[in-house]
């Protein structure tokens, strides 16, 4: 098993940035890649970006040049950094892991991003 434990969310201006964080513990060497994922009200859960243990990285379109996946392999962490924040960016943010190309076997809590406009 993986525990994932997120943290950095919370409310900020359009315009602002945050930067969510997610610590791995457990079972580290069965995952290869992790993910952010966000769920807005009423909406699926979607995924933001995901990175594997060699630095590839995907995102989904939208977010590509507004938001950063990155991850540090000696910490078990991965972060996402979020500029240019729009209200419709928020949502609950989950933190997830797995062996790509399913990085979405382990799930964190989620916490949650709020943009005001």
């Amino acid at each position: 098993q993986v525990q994932l434990v997120e943290s950095g969310g919370g409310l900020v201006q359009a315009g602002g940035s945050l930067r969510l964080s997610c610590v791995a513990s457990g079972s580290i060497s069965s995952i290869n890649a992790m993910g952010w994922w966000r769920q807005a009200p009423g909406k699926q859960r979607e995924l933001v970006a995901s990175i594997t243990s060699g630095g590839s990285t995907v995102y989904a379109a939208p977010e590509k040049w507004r938001f950063t996946i990155s991850r540090d392999n000696a910490k078990n962490t991965v972060s996402l950094q979020m500029n240019s924040l729009k209200s419709e960016d928020t949502a609950v943010y989950y933190c997830s892991a797995g062996r790509y190309p399913r990085p979405d076997v382990y799930w964190g809590q989620g916490t949650q991003v709020t943009v005001s406009s």
